[in-house]
């Protein structure tokens, strides 16, 4: 069910998108910043990581990881690129890069309401985090770089510093400085939906004149997010088969909660305003598809 902090988290992005295409001129004072705020996001999102934890833990699950890191970085992506590549090409490289982009921070809280393990999907945020500036830009040098003039080393190297400084800098305050630790994580929320604003104000002011000209787009885009949700859940459950309900419900949750604003930041940067539109609006499923993934999870009680 939604929670408050939920419809806030909502408002707050879509009022940004709002502002960003109804007053570009004022949405593009953030316009080149996003990645800086992405980054300052993440650095928030993993304080409340212990990767050395996590680590000590990875040799329990090892084998299942491996298939869902498989299945999240190489087999979905790839799969739904060259599916969307047949049914809707324009959709394909953002469909490449949303599905491609490692587990999202807010996995783990997911996977709370759900009755899912934590531990796993803990475990799949880390990892993928870690895989996923060298993954992502393989794939898309590999299936677009024909079509594409960014080379892969500037997107390992984008990538690489969106992920990488954050999580050394939220590991060496954990490690150096609890007290300190203590009082961000208790700004935590209302920060990080501030820079939740400030991508967005940035990204959608950029592309105002697409979102003025093209509306179909936007209805077009938001049905292409569920029907994506829909078939990363099932997945999950697929790939998870004959193992118990918790690792399940964490394969499904892997899949289909995502550094979706991860990838609103990066796609503007170098591709079109579909990637990051498609992006933006995969928040809609992001949270209203939590629902029915817990009434699958009851029935295989």
């Amino acid at each position: 069910m939604f929670r408050k902090n939920d419809f806030i988290l909502l408002g707050v992005i879509f009022s940004a998108m709002g502002v960003g295409i109804g007053l570009p001129e004022f949405g593009r004072v953030f316009a080149p910043y996003p990645l800086y705020f992405m980054m300052s996001v993440l650095f928030f999102s993993f304080l409340k990581i212990d990767f050395l934890q996590v680590f000590h833990e990875v040799r329990r699950k090892a084998l299942i990881l491996f298939i869902l890191c498989l299945f999240k970085l190489c087999v979905i992506p790839v799969g739904l690129f060259f599916l969307t590549q047949t049914i809707s090409p324009e959709y394909a490289v953002p469909v490449l890069l949303l599905s491609g982009i490692s587990t999202g921070v807010v996995a783990p809280f997911i996977s709370g309401l759900l009755e899912a393990s934590s531990l796993l999907v803990l475990m799949m945020v880390v990892v993928t985090s870690l895989l996923s500036p060298f993954s992502l830009p393989a794939l898309v040098s590999l299936l677009v770089g024909q079509t594409i003039e960014i080379s892969f080393l500037i997107m390992v190297k984008i990538l690489a510093m969106v992920v990488f400084i954050p999580a050394v800098a939220a590991f060496l305050l954990r490690s150096l400085s609890p007290p300190l630790l203590e009082k961000c994580e208790k700004v935590q929320s209302p920060v990080s939906l501030l820079l939740f604003a400030f991508i967005n104000l940035g990204v959608f002011a950029k592309y105002s004149s697409f979102f003025i000209e093209a509306p179909m787009k936007v209805g077009e885009s938001i049905l292409v997010a569920f029907v994506l949700s829909i078939i990363y859940h099932v997945v999950g459950f697929l790939v998870t088969w004959g193992r118990k309900r918790e690792d399940r419900l964490a394969g499904a949750i892997s899949f289909a909660y995502m550094n979706n604003v991860l990838i609103v930041a990066f796609s503007s940067q170098f591709f079109g305003p579909l990637s990051p539109t498609l992006a933006a609006l995969y928040m809609l499923p992001f949270f209203t598809m939590i629902v029915p993934a817990r009434i699958v999870g009851h029935l295989m009680k």
